[in-house]
């Protein structure tokens, strides 16, 4: 049997809020003890719904923003990366070899990284930039040229180091 006692006016403040939230008819109801069919008429009366397709584009809105977050937090990181990586362009290299008949283990540290290690590091510094301004392409696009414009000629300076190292040693071997 249906009850029949009246609603409050404070079940509807309660139901107004619990609707804002987000809540089903079947959890407000549940919530407040009272038939859906009650829930249901007393929001149609604030003019409200509970409309599946609105509801689900708002949490499929919230979810896209929280996705387009992300993207952002890890473009921001691989730029981060990026400008980690390419530091060590000039830091001191640590090189090492093993091998030969007895398999010794040889190192030595260099000034800085030989070019073929310059290379290496140039190509994962242009795939992080790449990757985060997929993720995170700017607005204005006046910048992307230089920006890669730079990357080119950083990438063909370090190919002419190596190609000149290349040379240095084929020369000093023969």
């Amino acid at each position: 049997m249906a009850s029949t006692r009246p609603v409050t006016d404070e079940e509807r403040k309660e139901i107004r809020r619990l609707h804002g939230e987000g809540k089903s008819r079947n959890a407000i109801a549940k919530y407040l003890r009272r038939s859906g069919r009650t829930i249901s008429k007393i929001v149609a009366e604030m003019g409200l719904s509970f409309d599946r397709a609105t509801m689900t584009a708002v949490a499929t809105e919230a979810r896209s923003m929280d996705l387009a977050a992300r993207r952002l937090r890890l473009a921001e990181d691989l730029q981060v990366d990026a400008e980690r990586m390419r530091r060590q362009l000039w830091e001191p290299a640590v090189v090492f070899n093993f091998g030969g008949k007895d398999n010794t283990f040889e190192k030595r540290t260099l000034p800085e990284a030989p070019a073929e290690m310059k290379k290496t590091i140039m190509g994962a510094v242009g795939i992080a930039i790449d990757r985060s301004l997929k993720l995170a392409p700017p607005k204005d696009e006046t910048g992307t040229e230089e920006g890669i414009a730079l990357i080119t000629n950083l990438m063909s300076g370090l190919t002419a180091i190596h190609r000149a190292r290349q040379e240095q040693e084929a020369t000093e071997g023969a």
